[in-house]
């Protein structure tokens, strides 16, 4: 069972889920995010799909928390860290499972098509890992967050649990998992008012991420 956790702010689901639904053939569960009052918190209830509602404004964090929030609520053996604005190809479960069986990895990344990174096979923006992996080892430098660092504004967050799972050796690379990343530093989407929260702190988290990675080279 592979769990997908989505944080929703802002945008439509449908076209995500539909996607899901095509490309899937591992048994899932789609868990739908919401902050309070979110203009697409009806359209998540109607997609069918567990929708929840935090009990926090979609302030600093946001997306982390999210994904933290949701993993405590879940069970399945799997989960993918989703977005709303990702479409999924055939076989990404299959294949990103298989790369997870053949190199004995907890952390696999899927294949966005578009990111320098991980179009090098070095990062993932988008991410499939063990719940026992997280739960025994967690997936930050310094247990910020159980899956995600809540010290990120919203940047990083994907970098700090990959470069932890690399020393760990639990990573691995699904380059036939393809989970297309409809970005608009790609031309992919237009720029929305989340795309601009996600982007306000760069300076910042780009920082942050450097300083923090010094805890894992103690």
């Amino acid at each position: 069972m592979i769990d997908v956790l989505v944080p929703v702010l802002g945008r439509p689901v449908y076209d995500m889920l539909r996607t899901l639904e095509d490309a899937t053939t591992t048994p899932f569960q789609a868990y739908l995010i919401c902050s309070p009052r979110d203009s697409q918190t009806r359209g998540c209830q109607n997609s069918g799909y567990t929708t929840w509602v935090v009990p926090w404004e979609p302030g600093r964090a946001d997306f982390a928390k999210k994904i933290n929030w949701a993993f405590a609520r879940t069970k399945g053996e799997w989960v993918f860290q989703g977005a709303d604005d990702i479409r999924f190809s055939s076989g990404w479960d299959v294949e990103a499972l298989r790369a997870a069986e053949r190199y004995g990895a907890s952390v696999i990344g899927t294949n966005d098509l578009h990111n320098p990174s991980v179009k090098r096979r070095i990062h993932s923006t988008h991410t499939l890992f063990r719940r026992s992996y997280i739960e025994e080892q967690g997936g930050t430098f310094d247990g910020e967050g159980a899956v995600f660092s809540e010290t990120y504004d919203h940047q990083f967050v994907d970098n700090e649990l990959i470069e932890l799972a690399k020393s760990r050796g639990q990573w691995a690379f699904a380059e036939r998992s393809v989970v297309e990343h409809l970005h608009p530093v790609w031309g992919l989407a237009e720029w929305d008012p989340t795309y601009e929260k996600a982007f306000r702190e760069t300076a910042g988290d780009t920082a942050l991420f450097a300083s923090r990675l010094r805890l894992l080279k103690r």
